[in-house]
This record gives C-alpha cells, structure tokens and sequence, in this order.
C-alpha cells in the first residue's frame, strides 16, 4: 500500500510535544532534531533558536561553543579527563567538523558527505545538549552585573556581624539581639564548569533557573538559635519574607508543626513554674532537638539524608547605576564648553541618550543555609560531605546526557 502524499502534512513530532506541553527537558528526549533536513533547515532551526549563521561572528562564537562541549565532555565525562567517567571516545567523523550545521545534521541523520552509524549520530546528540546548556549559562544577563550583586547582598548581613576577640555574634544595631555564631561563610561565586554541570543535570535547563550562585552560611552552637537567627533575620528586615521563594524552602532540622505544639506548651509551663531565662533556654534547646522531621521533603537527590540544615531562597532588589551615564556626562560637558565651532561637539551633543538606561533595577536570588554546630559536623562528614555530593551530581548528568549511548552500549554505569 502506498503511503499518500499528504501525510507528510499531518507528522508530529512527538519529542518536541513532550517538551512544550508534556514537562519534558529537551535534555531527556531522544530525536527532537529529527524533522531538521539539510543546511537550509538547520541554519532556519538556528534562526529560531536567536542565531544568525549569515553572521560570520556568531557563526564563529557558535563553532566555539561546539568545541568547547567536546572539552568539557571529555575532561568530565571520559576516562580520559575523570576516572570515573565513561570509558569512551569520541568518534573522530566529529573532530573533522568545521562548520557547527554538520553536526546537527550528524545528529538528525541527514549528513550528505558520508553515511553515519547510529552511534555518531548519538554523539553529535550528546554535544548539542551540552552546547545548549553552555549557551544558557554565558547568555545570562544579568551576570555582568555579578560584582555589584555580590556586594551589595553581602554588604546587607555584614552591618550586622560583629566579632568580640575570637567571637562572632549576629547582632542588631541596638546590641539588645545578639547571637552567638560558630561559622559564617559566604559562596561568592559558582564556577562556570560548575554551573554547566549543575544546569546539565536540573530539569530547567536555563541559567536564569539557578539561585545558589550567591550564597550564605550560618552555623549557630545550639539547634534553637537557627530559629532565632531567621527571627533576627526578619525582624531587622535583611530577609523579606515577601521576595522569598517558597518553591526552594527546605528544612530538614524541625517538625515544625510538632514543634509549634509543643513550644505554645513549653511556654504554659514556663508560666506556671515561673522558670528563669536560663530554665526556658535549657528546655527549648531540649525541645528543638527533639523535633527532627520524621520524612524530610527531598528536595535534591543528590542530598544525603543524613544532611541536617535548613535552606531558603531570597531574592534582593539590585540598585546597579550605569557608570557611562556620568561618564558621558563629562563629555557633553566638555562638548559645551567647546563651543558650536567645533564639529565632533557637535555631533556629541546630538547624540540622542534616551535609549540608554542610567539605572538598572532587578531581582537577584541568592541562598541562605542555616544549621547548627553539630549538624554542621556530620553534615560535612562522610556521605553528607560536599565532595560526595558534587561526584553524585556529576554522575547524574553524566548518565542523563549519555543515556541512549549508553543504552545502545549496554554499558553498567
């Protein structure tokens, strides 16, 4: 039976449905190239996607990018560069590309210049899902900003630290809240490779989507006081409950409805015995150790369960001012005093500047993680250690981006 013409019109793609209305990460679907035939079409694909190959710079950034994935891939992934990686090579059909279209027509099936094996095609696979996710990471906007984030959220909590000889407390501008700290520490930034593989293995796969590129440290000497440090936190208003992020909210120290029960208790028999502050601080201390959740949400798969800590995300409004705005104001300036006679002041003064922003204001995210000193211990200890975390996380994208590889290879991972 022949198969009639107008069928062609009626193809889905079943792919690229599972990732725009299924929830799928374009990560994890098998063929999403496949209706992508000959260079026209994918410099059209490429179009779509914001680059224009008529362009020979991009056309240049974007083959740099394709070089870099096969770095990256090799140095993280391989045995090659990781011991642990995959003991693989990449096949030499794609270290004879020269122009970034071959491979997606590698990838898709439908290169001219000589047939491809099954697991060519699934190498040039696994090289665009990382290009794309390098592609989000150097594509952030607001990443030239990074210095003027990063102080102006630090600055927010260090008014607020304050060391008397060898301590550290959180303490108000009043002195009548003062919390002992054992560790304060602050991430300033993440790494590049860092981001590529964090993003490589998350579901939303866009730089925009990661909040831990800035983060905090808090580890008080008792369980109690990492309520009292978020209680510090939001009555001096360094964290606005408003611009948290609920959805990233994890708390893996209290049962905080059981604790809420028995605190309102604990305070009724405060009340009754008449307790001393030094009676009540005992006994809190005693009732915040006893109220560990039973199931503790699992947030992060590569999390041990034996890590105790709470996390939240805030986000701070960023003031950064455009310093070519004062710059450029000297020049009109000077293009003043020069008078009309001169023709480059001229042009400096009709210079329209309305499109140029002198302020620029946006939300950044950044994290905060709160624990206490014996949780801090086992936290950085054995399976919870940051170490083992990073391998699990590293393994994960390295079985998500090579899984039909490694399915085709029947390879044990």
């Amino acid at each position: 039976m022949n198969k009639p013409e107008f069928l062609h019109k009626y193809k889905l793609n079943w792919d690229t449905f599972d990732v725009i209305i299924g929830g799928k990460s374009p990560l994890d679907v098998n063929s999403y190239l496949a209706t992508i035939n000959g260079r026209d079409g994918v410099y059209n694909f490429l179009s779509g996607y914001g680059f224009d190959m008529a362009d020979p710079i991009q056309k240049a950034e974007l083959f740099g990018n394709f070089q870099e994935a096969v770095q990256f891939i090799r140095r993280y992934f391989l045995k090659e560069g990781n011991p642990e990686g995959l003991d693989l090579k990449v096949p030499g059909l794609l270290f004879t590309i020269t122009d970034t279209a071959d491979l997606f027509l590698i990838a898709s099936g439908n290169y001219a210049q000589q047939k491809v094996t099954v697991e060519e095609a699934m190498w040039a696979g696994i090289i665009l899902k990382v290009m794309h996710t390098i592609l989000h990471t150097d594509k952030d906007l607001r990443y030239r900003y990074f210095s003027t984030i990063q102080l102006q959220i630090f600055d927010r909590y260090y008014r607020y630290l304050n060391r008397e000889g060898n301590d550290l407390f959180l303490k108000n501008e009043n002195g009548d809240e003062k919390i002992p700290l054992f560790d304060f520490q602050t991430k300033a930034k993440k790494t590049r490779d860092s981001i590529i593989i964090k993003l490589l293995h998350k579901k939303e796969n866009v730089a925009e989507e990661l909040f831990d590129r800035i983060g905090l440290r808090f580890v008080t000497y008792n369980r109690f006081d990492v309520l009292r440090t978020i209680r510090f936190m939001y009555n001096n208003y360094l964290v606005m409950a408003h611009n948290t992020k609920p959805s990233r909210a994890i708390n893996t120290l209290f049962d905080m409805q059981q604790f809420k029960h028995d605190y309102y208790e604990l305070v009724k028999q405060c009340l009754r015995e008449e307790w001393t502050e030094e009676q009540f601080e005992i006994e809190i201390e005693k009732l915040s150790r006893n109220v560990l959740p039973i199931h503790p949400l699992e947030h992060n798969l590569h999390t041990s369960k034996d890590y105790h800590a709470i996390h939240f995300t805030c986000r701070q409004l960023i003031k950064y001012r455009n310093p070519f705005t004062e710059q450029f104001s000297k020049l009109r300036q000077a293009a003043k005093d020069a008078g009309n006679q001169n023709d480059l002041a001229k042009k400096i003064l009709e210079l329209d500047t309305s499109s140029i922003a002198t302020d620029v204001r946006f939300f950044y995210p950044y994290e905060i993680q709160i624990t206490d000193l014996e949780s801090h211990k086992k936290n950085t200890e054995g399976e919870a250690s940051h170490q083992d975390y990073k391998k699990s996380q590293l393994k994960s994208a390295m079985k998500r981006i090579f899984r039909l590889l490694i399915e085709h290879k029947n390879i044990t991972v």
